[in-house]
């Protein structure tokens, strides 16, 4: 039924200036705004749809993964343009905050400014 279909997925932000600033500038996306709600275009060529929502609670798991080809790279440069790595119980990662080995890919989890948690990976 919705085999063929151009299925995007979405999640909120309390305050889309922010989050459009966030996504366009320090994330470097191509960031469209169009009804007061926000069109992230990801390299793939798929969309995530950023919507307003007032009372916004974060989503409590990953929300957006980049993988990317170098992740000792990616942190350092996200590190510089201002983001702050998550440490979580029993994940606490490298003195960057990289999680290596675990059982999958290199990973390190950080937040937009609505608090959604958002991850960059070793491609692999």
């Amino acid at each position: 039924m919705f085999g063929n279909t151009q299925a995007f997925s979405g999640f909120a932000a309390d305050d889309i200036e922010k989050a459009k600033a966030f996504y366009s500038q320090t994330l470097g996306l191509k960031v469209t705004e169009e009804y007061g709600m926000l069109r992230l275009h990801l390299g793939s060529g798929a969309e995530v749809l950023v919507y307003p929502k007032a009372v916004h609670t974060p989503a409590s798991f990953t929300v957006l993964n980049f993988p990317v080809d170098d992740i000792d790279a990616a942190v350092d440069e996200l590190v510089r343009r201002g983001v702050r790595f998550e440490r979580y119980p029993g994940m606490e990662g490298d003195d960057k905050g990289i999680v290596r080995g675990g059982g999958g890919p290199d990973i390190a989890w950080f937040t937009d400014p609505a608090g959604n948690v958002i991850s960059v990976l070793q491609d692999t």
